[in-house]
């Protein structure tokens, strides 16, 4: 074969390899890893125990499989709309730069099938989350729920914290129902204002597609007070792993992760306040840009915390 060809097989192929990477919504599927990999590692600093680098391999591998597969079919499920809203309309399947949209269904389903098979040779809980979370995302918010009730984001942002607790039993299942239900709901509280922040100023594109989104069926004067309410939900909820305590009596956390959540739940509500005070495209979109690094830098102060 003439090296040109070669190199014209090589760029498409790499073209397509990108494309299906982007279906995946990798910018999302990044932070859910990075709370699996946090719940790990201070479950294993808290109880002292290592995890082997096969189970490593198998919890983050299961993670990303398993959130790709959720992305990709609420993708595919979400074909029609997404061809219509300015924001999405540029997406793989809309743009037919994946065609016909089923090989996007098979790519997801693929996908789901190595996360389940990959949750479970860690552990039964872990296969368990792993089913619950897909079903939550794919099902109960993509498929029941997000075209029909203003609660969407709510009851779907259950699957959001099932890296964190698939990461807390590939540990172990000890504080499984505290600790561990804690550093998941770290999680929950986060996505509505996650969410509503980004949705707020665009609730053009969902009204055309009939979508009910609270920052789209409210006006906007109760959207940024709704979206003020949770923040601070969230910021207090995010003091609480400082109070837990072991069998003994001891504090499990310190410090360093008080402090962390208090300075940087600080900001959280100042940009609340902000939005709230004066609401406008860049004060909403400040505070959705910043509550990713957020939710990071309290996993983060978990970790650190621990090994401390």
């Amino acid at each position: 074969m003439p090296k040109g060809a070669e190199s014209v097989l090589t760029t498409k192929a790499s073209s397509r390899i990108k494309v299906y990477y982007e279906v995946t919504k990798p910018k999302i599927w990044y932070l859910l890893v990075f709370t699996a990999i946090g719940a790990a590692f201070t479950a294993s600093n808290l109880y002292h125990i290592p995890l082997s680098p096969i189970t490593w391999v198998l919890l983050v591998g299961s993670v990303i499989t398993g959130s790709a597969a959720a992305n990709t079919l609420t993708n595919y499920n979400d074909r029609d709309i997404d061809a219509i809203m300015e924001r999405t309309k540029e997406r793989p399947i809309p743009s037919r730069k994946i065609y016909p949209a089923e090989k996007a269904l098979y790519f997801g389903l693929v996908l789901a099938a190595i996360s389940l098979v990959s949750s479970f040779a860690i552990n039964m809980w872990a296969g368990i989350f792993m089913v619950f979370g897909l079903v939550d995302n794919i099902l109960v918010y993509s498929k029941l729920l997000k075209r029909r009730s203003r609660t969407n984001i709510i009851l779907g942002g259950f699957s959001g914290g099932a890296p964190a607790m698939i990461g807390y039993v590939a540990v172990t299942t000890a504080g499984l129902w505290d600790l561990g239900l804690v550093m998941a709901g770290l999680v929950f509280v986060w996505i509505p204002m996650h969410i509503w922040s980004l949705t707020l100023h665009v609730k053009e594109d969902y009204n055309k597609v009939k979508v009910p989104m609270l920052t789209a069926v409210q006006s906007e004067k109760t959207s940024v007070r709704v979206i003020a309410g949770t923040t601070l939900m969230m910021v207090l909820f995010s003091v609480l792993p400082f109070f837990m305590t072991d069998s003994a009596g001891k504090h499990l956390f310190h410090e360093v992760y008080l402090y962390t959540a208090i300075v940087s739940g600080g900001i959280m509500i100042a940009l609340s306040l902000w939005l709230l005070v004066k609401p406008s495209e860049r004060a909403s979109w400040t505070l959705f840009k910043f509550s990713s690094p957020y939710l990071a830098i309290l996993f983060i102060a978990l970790m650190v915390d621990s090994a401390l």
